[in-house]
C-alpha cells in the first residue's frame, strides 16, 4: 500500500472511529422528537373529531360497555 492510500485509509478511519463514539453518547429524545410525536398526535385527533369516524368509534365503545354492564 502506497503512503497516499494509507494516510487516507487512517484518516477515515479515525473519524468513522470519532463519529460512532460520538453517537453511542445520544440518549434520550431531543425536543424535535417530542415535537414530531405531538403533531402526530394533533393530526390523529383532528382527523377523528373531524370526521364521522369519531362517532363511529364512541358509539362502538358505548355499545360494547353497555353490553358488559347488562
Amino acid at each position: 500500500m502506497s503512503d497516499v492510500m494509507l494516510r487516507a485509509v487512517t484518516k477515515a478511519k479515525v473519524r468513522f472511529d470519532g463519529w460512532t463514539r460520538g453517537r453511542s453518547g445520544d440518549r434520550g429524545q431531543t425536543a424535535v422528537e417530542y415535537l414530531g410525536i405531538i403533531v402526530v398526535v394533533v393530526a390523529i385527533v383532528i382527523a377523528i373529531t373531524g370526521t364521522d369516524i369519531g362517532n363511529t368509534i364512541k358509539n362502538a365503545i358505548t355499545t360494547k360497555i353497555a353490553t358488559l354492564t347488562k
